[in-house]
């Protein structure tokens, strides 16, 4: 069983930088992966970013590509969102997940935990 945990939300400016944690406890194996996904009010939960365990290939939505980028430290079983020039509309609960995803990264149905999510919000 994997449980993550997230941290590193918060209130920022437009303009302004946070760096989102997950770490996760259990077992991990080299199919594994781990992605971030967000909901905003009234909206669907959408794909933000994900990233292979063994050998760190990312993926991301087109809405954060070259603002965002995802990562991991496998000696801490951590995983990491670093987002910069956040937008108002970035303001969301994010949520962090992981599962034995080969691929399609964007489907949260491949994942199989989740964290408890944190909230990133973003004032113009």
């Amino acid at each position: 069983q994997v449980q993550l945990v997230e941290s590193g939300g918060g209130l920022v400016q437009a303009g302004g930088s946070l760096r989102l944690s997950c770490a996760a406890s259990g077992r991990t194996s080299g199919s594994f992966a781990m992605g971030w996904f967000r909901q905003a009010p009234g909206k669907e939960r959408e794909f933000v970013a994900a990233i292979r365990w063994s050998g760190g290939t990312t993926y991301y939505a087109d809405s954060v590509k070259g603002r965002f980028t995802i990562s991991r430290d496998s000696a801490k079983n951590t995983a990491y969102l670093q987002m910069n020039s956040l937008k108002p509309e970035d303001t969301a609960v994010y949520y962090c997940a992981a599962g034995l995803v080969l691929y399609s990264f964007g489907r949260e149905a491949l994942y199989d935990h989740w964290g408890q999510g944190t909230q990133v919000t973003v004032s113009s």
